[in-house]
């Protein structure tokens, strides 16, 4: 079997699989199981050892045994509803076979008298003699009864027997496909092909041997495959030659000297990488993470300045219109008047919009703020030299690709998030990107005191709240949960703008996922203006806006969320120059990793710090931005246990890319486990 013949057979479609009917296929799809491939992966949870054979006088009552018996005498009755049953007996004694809902032909043909079957399920006992009912494992081959069989998280509809014979069929035809890793990768994992690993993968007595070779070097197959992809779409992007921008650096240090505030080391530092790629003729696909509150912001802007006096245009997209506007005040507040600067916004009429798409074709707009509407088809560019994303764990390779393309060879590519996360999971969801950080906080930023409140002492808290606002301040309160829900307990933001809408009249306003976009925007616009002191909201104000009159949050149910999370959210507030304080409240039940998730926040305003003792506590799969960042869940890796393998798929990759290694060798991994539309450009 050629190598093409060997992978493309694993990725064909389920009904090839000898007793996988349109009604099984479909089962299995609905739990994204689509492939032979994919099969592969739904692993054994447990199983039952059905290899030890016993006799009828040694059974064991309320458990699995396994029996060879001879048929002796059927008994079908004509009431209905009355069980079916066949006597069988071995040396030792006799035993019923009991059947509901099986027909005759059915029986006969599975038990038929005289003959040596081997038969297996759970024994019970009735009117003085054992039975079984319904056994699921018969057969004239013992064979195929005595052997342990793997128990798996079942699609409905599916039995156990079924999955078992269709995972069987596909191990006992796996074919060999040729080895991808190089002599030195391969040591470290004891020679073991990955023919060899599938089947002690789905060996069950290997359940649970997280540490073995077979299952490293499945886990790294996983890592390698997608650091590979990532770094096949880096190379593809900088293989683009584009104008190199010309700019006076001169310039941007007057803009500087005329901020209010000094910019950090890592400022400086961010700016120069981000500066040096745009003087490049190669494009620039880059990832400014910062933790909140570090300053991204005024990097992404001075980079917008520079870019616009090489002579070309900017767009600038948010997440939401409310935040769009607040970059566009800032721009406009720090740019020489001579940078035409717009915003389109959601409000802007027919007639608005229709002449500032007209201005920007004719390049008489040079930096331009919105959301996602931006990158519409009918929003057309003269001279497109950098786009700028602000809050953008929602795009995923692919679609941070399909930018990159839809960009131009001239346009830059700058990311931003807020969203501190590990380096294992940094190298696996922007392995794509050159990466630039901002640790270090502005010193006019002061640390946020964070505090811990039992829910019975809210009266203390209120009391907090009413000094806080009589000096003129604001406060987020924010709730787990929108409505009251009898089999959680959460307060509601419902229920709790209630609450303190009779402690404080006309001060308080409600914003939840429900809220519509159109509402959310005046309420922030509202809270952004001081119209009102309180805003009790949902975990819908993780990410977005400045609040600078806003210095202190209140978190109902903290030990609910996670460490990132709070940390986010915490971020809300400590955006100007006063004290602000975060508020953490909690029943008296707490978990331990409950104490230690308050614990870490309390004694650490670092969020990259903090995402660190997150991914220990919860795993990687619960912290914020994995799940949101578009990347496939891994099968077997696991950034937090596999470092080490992280470290390894990294440095085979440096090594891959220094060499100039042809990847061809590759191109079975690859087409395995990443299906994107992307590895079509690259093998």
């Amino acid at each position: 079997m050629n190598i093409k013949r060997n992978y493309e057979y694993l990725l064909s479609d389920l009904n090839s699989i000898k007793g996988v009917g349109v009604k099984t296929a479909n089962l299995l799809k609905k739990k994204k199981v689509n492939t032979i491939f994919d099969l592969l992966w739904k692993l054994p949870k447990s199983y039952t050892d059905r290899s030890i054979s016993s006799k009828i006088k040694d059974l064991k009552i309320e458990e699995i045994q396994t029996i060879t018996i001879i048929p002796q005498k059927y008994s079908f009755p004509r009431i209905r509803n009355l069980p079916n049953r066949v006597l069988c007996k071995d040396e030792t004694g006799e035993i019923d076979c009991v059947f509901f809902n099986s027909f005759e032909g059915y029986i006969k043909k599975i038990l038929p008298i005289g003959k040596e079957i081997t038969i297996s399920g759970k024994v019970k006992y009735f009117r003085n003699k054992y039975q079984l009912t319904n056994p699921k494992y018969i057969s004239e081959d013992s064979s195929i009864v005595k052997q342990k069989h793997n128990s798996y998280s079942l699609t409905e509809g599916i039995s156990e027997k079924v999955y078992n014979k269709i995972i069987l069929q596909i191990i006992e035809n796996l074919p060999k496909v040729d080895e991808w890793h190089s002599k030195d990768i391969m040591k470290r994992f004891d020679n073991i092909s990955w023919n060899d690993s599938i089947k002690k993968l789905h060996n069950p007595e290997n359940i649970g041997k997280f540490k073995e070779n077979f299952y490293q070097r499945l886990a790294f197959d996983e890592i390698f495959s997608t650091f590979l992809v990532n770094s096949e779409i880096r190379k593809k992007i900088k293989k683009i030659k584009k104008t190199k921008k010309k700019f006076d650096i001169k310039k941007q240090k007057e803009i500087i000297s005329k901020l209010d505030f000094f910019l950090t080391n890592d400022q400086n530092k961010t700016l120069d990488e981000i500066n040096k790629d745009l003087c490049s003729e190669k494009k620039m696909f880059r990832l400014l993470q910062g933790d909140v509150g570090s300053g991204k912001t005024i990097v992404s802007l001075l980079s917008a300045f520079n870019t616009i006096n090489s002579g070309f245009q900017v767009a600038v997209m948010a997440p939401t219109e409310i935040l769009a506007r607040q970059h566009y005040i800032l721009a406009e507040k720090i740019f020489p008047q001579n940078i035409n600067i717009e915003l389109i916004s959601g409000k802007s009429s027919y007639g608005e919009k229709k002449v500032i798409l007209d201005r920007l074709l004719k390049n008489k707009i040079n930096l331009i703020f919105g959301t996602h509407a931006l990158f519409q088809k009918k929003v057309e560019f003269k001279k497109l030299g950098l786009i700028i994303i602000d809050e953008q764990h929602k795009f995923g390779v692919n679609q941070r690709k399909k930018l990159s393309d839809k960009a131009g060879k001239d346009c830059d590519v700058l990311l931003m998030t807020a969203t501190p996360i590990p380096r294992t999971l940094t190298m696996t969801i922007y392995g794509d990107m050159d990466l630039s950080i901002i640790r270090e906080k502005p010193k006019v930023r002061k640390p946020i005191k964070t505090y811990s409140k039992l829910e019975n002492k809210i009266e203390d808290v209120i009391k907090f709240i009413k000094k806080e606002i009589q000096l003129g301040n604001q406060i987020f309160w924010v709730c787990p949960l929108i409505e009251e829900s009898k089999k959680i307990d959460h307060t509601s933001a419902v229920k709790k703008s209630k609450y303190l809408e009779k402690l404080f009249p006309k001060q308080v306003f409600l914003l939840h996922g429900k809220t519509t976009s159109e509402e959310k925007e005046i309420i922030l616009n509202k809270f952004l203006k001081n119209e009102f002191k309180i805003l009790v909201s949902t975990t819908i104000i993780e990410v977005g806006i400045d609040f600078p009159n806003a210095n202190v949050i209140v978190i109902e149910n903290a030990n609910k969320f996670g460490l990132s999370q709070l940390h986010q959210l915490r971020g809300r507030v400590g955006r100007g120059n006063k004290d602000s304080s975060c508020i953490l409240m909690f029943k008296s039940n707490l978990s331990e990793n409950a104490k230690k998730r308050i614990k870490i926040l309390k004694d650490s305003n670092d969020g990259f710090v903090i995402s660190e003792e997150d991914m220990n506590l919860r795993g990687f799969g619960d912290i914020l931005g994995f799940k949101q960042s578009g990347i496939k869940n891994f099968k077997l890796a696991d950034p937090l246990l596999n470092q080490d393998l992280f470290l390894l798929a990294e440095k085979e990759i440096r090594r891959i890319e220094k060499t100039k290694e042809d990847i061809s060798r590759y191109k079975p991994l690859i087409k395995l486990y990443d299906k994107a539309d992307i590895i079509n450009d690259i093998v």
